[in-house]
């Protein structure tokens, strides 16, 4: 196997936009992100399914369960 090879890996700070913070490791000491767990729809449970032409209706109703 070839020696230096991989990076050196440090403790790295992770600063979401929403003011969150974490640690993790990684080639660089810190990191902004825009989104993570925290602030993300899908993890928060705000998430909305924008519904165009009743499409969500016709699919429920095709594929319901009777």
């Amino acid at each position: 196997m070839k020696k230096n090879l991989h990076p050196e890996l440090v403790t790295c700070t992770v600063t979401c936009a929403c003011g969150n913070t974490f640690e993790t490791k990684g080639k660089n000491s810190e990191l902004r992100i825009d989104i993570c767990n925290e602030c993300h729809p899908f993890f928060t449970g705000s998430e909305r399914n924008v519904d165009t032409a009743g499409r969500i209706e016709k699919f429920n109703a095709r594929y319901a369960k009777k």
